[in-house]
């Protein structure tokens, strides 16, 4: 529920807010009793059942998701996973994957690169599934399964509640394929279910903070001329994401990196200019994700030394990297891989404030339209 008495300036502000219920409404359309409907996922099975891999076709925002599900599918449910360009698909004659299964991810259903993907896929005699928001576009239909989102109708170009909405859709329906490959029991998938179903309100009570932090933020880093956005593993695909949020709302320079990666090229852009996004979150159940920390950690007395201007997101509690970091904004405490659901959302609330410091009409960037149905 949007919190009474709040106006919203902009279309993509509200759908920022929407967001909780966006998540929930996807939740409901996809689990019951706090397991996953076997009826909403009877198709997905078919499409599923035989393959050995998935090849996952996307453009923008939407293959960012992908990329998300790339981690998800391969360590959650042991299947090889492939991220293409929708708008490369077509010219590779041969893919590396063994039997795949083909996953197109888009908002409107529509794009143009990645329904001709699609079409190349059928042709291929591939299973297809198709996420979309809108069941009833064409990739929906032409798809052999089809798996909406429930975001409800998005306004603003740049993509918010339709790309959390899309994580949500991966994310169960890699813990499904984990449960019909025998990789999870079905107490496993309920616990993760567990995590997942908390995020809803978790978001929609932190969300006003985020607002606060980052209006008050965001002036303080206006003349900025340049950002690096770094994150680890499912964390990287976020960090792509949030420079993409930053480029098309406020025409700022952004690129999203590996953070090991900083080191072997992009740390010559370090300066008072160009601050760094890092997303240092980390789930102290898992041990890879405690290494990466570390790394991350040691990486950033380095910034310090340098001088970098850094924005990091971290646990809540979180004392190291904070230490470490001009400013700091701080996630409920989750599972790693349902990380990305929280971390996205002050991304999002950061290209929006830096957009309208410079007055831009954010819902409508230029250049820019909702659906690419056109190359």
């Amino acid at each position: 529920m949007l919190p009474q008495n709040k106006t919203f300036p902009h279309a993509m502000l509200r759908e920022i807010f929407e967001q909780p219920n966006a998540i929930a409404d996807t939740l409901t359309a996809y689990t019951e009793d706090n397991c996953l409907r076997e009826d909403t996922f009877r198709t997905a099975l078919q499409a599923l059942v035989g393959k050995e891999s998935l090849l996952i076709s996307a453009s923008g925002s939407s293959r960012h998701a992908g990329l998300v599900g790339e981690i998800l599918f391969e360590d959650l449910a042991g299947i090889p996973v492939d991220v293409e360009y929708a708008s490369e698909y077509i010219y590779r004659s041969t893919h590396t994957l063994k039997n795949p299964c083909f996953l197109a991810i888009s908002q409107s259903g529509e794009t143009a690169d990645t329904s001709e993907a699609l079409r190349e896929a059928i042709a291929r005699g591939t299973s297809t599934i198709a996420i979309t928001n809108k069941p009833e576009s064409t990739m929906a239909k032409l798809a052999s399964c089809s798996l909406p989102t429930m975001a409800g109708i998005e306004r603003a170009v740049p993509a918010t509640k339709s790309f959390t909405t899309q994580l949500t859709v991966i994310s169960l329906l890699s813990l499904f394929a984990a449960r019909i490959r025998g990789r999870m029991t079905r107490a496993v998938v309920e616990s993760h279910l567990e995590e997942i179903q908390a995020v809803p309100a978790a978001m929609q009570a932190i969300l006003p903070q985020w607002e606060s932090q980052l209006a008050d933020l965001s002036p303080q880093i206006q003349s900025a001329e340049s950002f690096l956005f770094l994150g680890r593993g499912v964390h990287y695909p976020i960090a792509r994401e949030g420079a993409l949020k930053l480029k098309e709302s406020s025409y700022i320079q952004a690129e999203g990196y590996p953070t090991g990666e900083l080191k072997h090229g992009p740390n010559a852009l370090i300066d008072s200019n160009t601050p760094l996004v890092v997303l240092a979150t980390s789930d102290p159940r898992a041990p890879d994700s405690l290494l990466r920390y570390e790394k991350t950690v040691n990486l950033l007395r380095d910034m310090r030394k340098q001088g970098a201007v850094v924005l990091s997101i971290v646990n809540q509690g979180d004392t190291r990297i904070a230490e470490l970091s001009t400013h700091t904004i701080t996630i409920p405490p989750c599972a790693e891989y349902i990380a990305p659901l929280y971390e996205v959302v002050p991304l999002q609330l950061l290209a929006y404030f830096m957009a309208i410091g410079r007055n831009i009409d954010v819902d409508n960037p230029r250049n820019l339209v909702k659906a690419v149905v056109q190359e």
